[in-house]
């Protein structure tokens, strides 16, 4: 019961804010396409010198050579999540940081895109196999993530402009405040999921899909 009607509030959240949703959605998507397209930009030789350091760490990371935990991995995870996600907090509370808040989503975008896109441009079908078991599982939660996180920032950076120079606005600001900080900190814990399955199971996974090419 519970569940459904959470369910429905967040149904009716999302379709109040559609608009703010579809926009950022858009923009993170348009990231990835370019991301994937940049690819082809760069060249032979930048291409080749990212293809050798990427063979080396899979040459690595194959015969055990990589000697950082998982423990570490999740670690390092959460820590990259946490400053990313905090960072769109503090843009949140800012009223220069709207612009900042979409390139930074469109920058998240390009380099998913941009991973996914050198992994197939230079080793193909593998290239994809790879990305499929180490890149997208991840992503997955990843991306709705940075996609609500920017909305919710968004939403109150546009809020706290309203009631700094609209006249006739009394509403406080604190109850909003504090409700965008908590979802926002609900949000982080679930990128833990994320940081967990990079740190148990993508290695392990990479390693078993080395071993079969």
């Amino acid at each position: 019961m519970k569940r459904i009607e959470l369910l429905e509030q967040l149904k009716n959240h999302i379709k109040q804010r559609k608009s703010v949703y579809l926009f950022v959605s858009i923009l993170f998507l348009m990231g990835i396409i370019f991301g994937a397209f940049l690819v082809n930009s760069i060249s032979l030789t930048q291409r080749h010198d990212l293809f050798l350091h990427l063979s080396q760490f899979f040459h690595e990371m194959n015969n055990g050579h990589i000697e950082a935990t998982a423990n570490e991995l999740f670690i390092n995870s959460i820590v990259h999540y946490s400053k990313y996600i905090g960072l769109l907090w503090i843009l949140g509370i800012s009223m220069i940081g709207l612009p900042i808040i979409f390139i930074l989503l469109f920058m998240k975008g390009i380099v998913i895109g941009f991973t996914v896109g050198f992994l197939v441009n230079q080793m193909g079908a593998q290239g994809f196999v790879i990305a499929f078991v180490t890149v997208f599982p991840q992503n997955i939660i990843l991306i709705p993530v940075f996609i609500a996180v920017g909305c919710l920032s968004v939403r109150f950076c546009i809020r706290l402009f309203k009631h700094t120079f609209m006249k006739g606005i009394h509403e406080p600001i604190f109850p909003h405040f504090l409700s965008y900080t908590v979802t926002i900190v609900c949000l982080l814990a679930v990128t833990f999921i994320a940081a967990l399955f990079e740190s148990y199971l993508a290695p392990s996974l990479l390693k078993w899909t080395l071993s079969l090419f």
